[in-house]
């Protein structure tokens, strides 16, 4: 094992090219917007997912973001069009990485440090369907983030790190018209996205259509270092530097319909379209420092996804005290990818393949209110999931596996689920949650052998409390006492092998840092039960602060395993990476997080500065995996701490705010087997912005991002290092972004 971390290679300066396109389209378009006919803004109006009880108001646009999370009846941190908007970002990965508690990674975003999985991803208060693309979803169409830390009876418990509530935006109370024009830096010119929200309401009836059109084209710098036994078997080590150029369109597309024939009565009904095309080109310039070393190939991707959802909401209202909801929807995914690993401009391996995911739910809670402040809520979810993967690689014409080539994989999910939760409201001052969610999983995973069986049932017992200090409430303490799951994602369950690339070969032993991949169809799902308590604190200006501490401990702990196996699809042992049920393990954490105007949080230091707005967060985090020794046994991926500060400031005597904001994560080892440990370098995330506003409903925005790779994963290094000495190092790093929008309401 080497004694220090590799040193990266110097990183060359990247041209960027003039923009005097984005000005000229930007002039013909304010132009434009000054003659516009200036009309009323829109106002959304998603219903909560989590009403406390059935006389609350419903809410409106008009209640801010801090109001709706001190209404709440369980901790939550709910982020609305400030949020959104601030930095004009195109992809609402890059909104997410940004909030306290919220880190974005290989796999989309996670919470506490927790890896993709943990934490739950849901869509108007449904989960999100497999493959949907978030660095795709422009926040033009979003109306507000909620972040919940623990799970409700009346989502699914599939949230062990949390969840976070993405809704979209509802159709509004008035005529709405309104346009985003951007333009982002690209590799050879400026890229382009738009935005176009329209809406009409009349009478009971509410309708809107937010469309999006985006494009990318970036290039970054990738390096890998190795060493690692050679093509010869003998000891090798060989650097690897490229250039990959990532580019690709899409566009998304989300009507909504919203009838209330009475005041007893409303139906929604919602779509959501999203398609892309997306492709990659990478070439390696090499060099070799020792032997005869194993090298990665260079390669053209291309392919394409696409999602389509579908859902119905039913409410009826009996009477004053019953309520009943009724839900439908219906999602597709689909993908495909062509993929060619070259050597010296020369075809290797193709693979070509591709696959469906569909999906039906429906769901349906009553609710009776028992008192004033007393409701008792009962209700079900049912899901029907059937995931399909076919795919053929080739070695110069000849199938590199040919009993599996081609052949169809797939894997069906079926879940059922019942919940019931009592809210009662004792006293201005005490508000408790009681639920119990039972959830019974079905899978079957099947491929070229019989097909394998999985059953598993969990039972979540919740309980949340929350105790005001005062019946205004601006003093209160949360607590929670949850149990909650990860099920393995179908892509898991699928059992069919991947070759590694650099040993086609399968006559001959691969290696460790080189091996080959298999689902595991009889994964169990991961159980944890969880503690959390948070003191809050809302200030009479709008500020607040929050500090708070969480338990998990967790059985049934999945981690990729990579051992050597006697394998169908090799004549010798292969070493082979493979999902199991690991061990059991347990995290904890402090999470502090503060916002609010200057004068409010620091009024002796900060007096003179009476439009500046500061936030901050910190995150420290610790866990501990049974199977394996410290002192760096944590859980995979999780960093020891997380930092974010920003600030806002309008400028005085000019239409303008100018703002900022800083991420900072530590470097760190984990141990990841009793031979393997991987290391991550430091990353840093900066944004800057600068509004200016013209008038009411018309504005421009230029923002600016270093540190992060496109679709929010930051800057940095991993290195896998093995008992043995041998070793791989994988960096990637891009330069700043930068984006210009123009905002015009019609």
């Amino acid at each position: 094992m080497p004694a220090a971390r590799p040193a990266a290679p110097a990183r060359p300066a990247r041209r960027r090219q003039a923009c005097g396109a984005a000005a000229t389209v930007l002039a013909a378009a304010l132009s434009t917007g000054v003659r516009a006919q200036e009309a009323g803004p829109g106002q959304g109006d998603a219903p909560s997912t989590q009403p406390s009880s059935l006389q609350r108001v419903e809410i409106t646009a008009r209640q801010g973001a801090t109001d709706l999370r001190r209404a709440a009846s369980v901790a939550k941190q709910i982020y609305g069009r400030d949020e959104l908007d601030r930095y004009g970002d195109t992809n609402a990965l890059d909104v997410l990485r940004r909030l306290p508690g919220v880190n974005v990674d290989a796999g989309g975003p996670r919470m506490r440090g927790l890896g993709a999985g943990y934490t739950q991803i849901l869509i108007n208060g449904d989960p999100a369907p497999q493959g949907f693309a978030l660095d795709q979803l422009s926040p033009a169409q979003i109306e507000r983030i909620e972040v919940l830390r623990a799970p409700t009876a009346d989502q699914s418990a599939q949230a062990i790190a949390g969840t976070i509530n993405i809704i979209l935006k509802d159709a509004p109370r008035r005529t709405q018209r309104d346009l985003r024009l951007g333009l982002s830096d690209g590799l050879q010119r400026p890229m382009g996205n738009a935005n176009l929200t329209l809406g009409e309401s009349r009478g009971g009836l509410g309708l809107s259509l937010p469309v999006s059109l985006f494009e990318w084209h970036r290039e970054g710098t990738r390096t890998i270092e190795r060493q690692s036994p050679g093509t010869d078997g003998r000891p090798a080590r060989a650097l690897q530097s490229a250039h990959p150029e990532d580019w690709g369109w899409g566009y998304n597309l989300g009507p909504r319909l919203n009838w209330k024939p009475s005041d007893e009565q409303s139906l929604s009904l919602q779509g959501f379209a999203q398609k892309g095309w997306w492709n990659n080109r990478t070439e390696y310039r090499n060099t070799l420092l020792a032997g005869a070393p194993v090298l990665d190939d260079d390669s053209a991707q291309h392919g394409t996804w696409n999602n389509l959802r579908g859902n119905t909401v039913w409410i009826n209202r009996f009477r004053d005290d019953q309520r009943l909801e009724l839900r439908l929807g219906l999602q597709r995914s689909k993908w495909t990818f062509d993929v060619l690993n070259l050597r010296e401009g020369l075809e290797r391996l193709h693979s070509v393949g591709g696959g469906t995911d569909r999906g039906l739910t429906q769901a349906g809670k009553y609710s009776l209110l028992l008192g004033e402040a007393h409701s008792l809520t009962a209700g079900w979810d049912l899901e029907a999931r059937t995931r399909r993967e076919e795919r053929t690689v080739t070695q110069q014409g000849v199938p590199v596996l040919p009993e599996f080539e081609g052949q169809p994989f797939d894997a069906r999910v079926r879940r059922t689920a019942w919940y019931v939760q009592d809210e009662w409201e004792f006293s201005p001052r005490l508000q408790l949650y009681l639920g119990l969610r039972g959830e019974r999983i079905h899978t079957e995973s099947r491929g070229t052998t019989d097909a394998v069986v999985n059953d598993s049932r969990v039972l979540s017992p919740l309980a949340h409390l929350t105790w005001k200090f005062d019946p205004k409430g601006r003093d209160m303490v949360r607590a929670s006492l949850t149990r909650s799951y990860k099920a393995a994602p179908l892509g898991q369950l699928l059992a069919r092998p991947t070759i590694n690339a650099q040993y086609t070969d399968t006559r001959v032993t691969n290696t460790e840092l080189a091996p080959d991949r298999i689902g595991n169809p009889r994964l169990a799902p991961e159980l944890a039960t969880g503690l959390d308590v948070a003191f809050e604190t809302y200030l009479p200006a709008g500020g607040m602060w929050s500090v708070g501490v969480f338990h998990r401990r967790i059985t049934n702990l999945v981690r990729t395993v990579t051992t050597p196996q006697v394998v169908p699809w090799a004549t010798v042992p292969r070493f082979v990476a493979q999902p199991v049920n690991f061990s059991s393990a347990t995290t904890s954490g402090l999470e502090f997080e503060v916002k609010g105007r200057a004068i409010e949080l620091m009024p002796v230091l900060l007096a003179d500065w009476k439009t500046l707005n500061l936030r901050a967060s910190l995150n420290v985090y610790r866990s501990n995996v049974a199977a394996l020794p410290g002192p760096d046994n944590r859980l995979d991926g999780q960093q020891p701490w997380s930092a974010n500060l920003g600030f806002d400031q309008r400028v005085t005597g000019l239409p303008l705010t100018v703002g900022g904001s800083l991420g900072l994560n530590p470097p760190y080892d984990t141990q990841l087997a009793l031979d393997q440990v991987q290391q991550r370098s430091r990353t840093r995330a900066v944004d800057l912005y600068g509004l200016w506003t013209f008038r009411p409903g018309l504005s421009v925005r230029l923002a600016a991002s270093a540190g992060t790779l496109p679709f929010g994963p930051p800057n940095g290094s991993t290195t896998t290092l093995l008992a043995s000495g041998d070793y791989t190092r994988l960096e990637r790093r891009t330069g700043p972004q930068f984006n210009l929008t123009l905002d015009l309401r019609l």
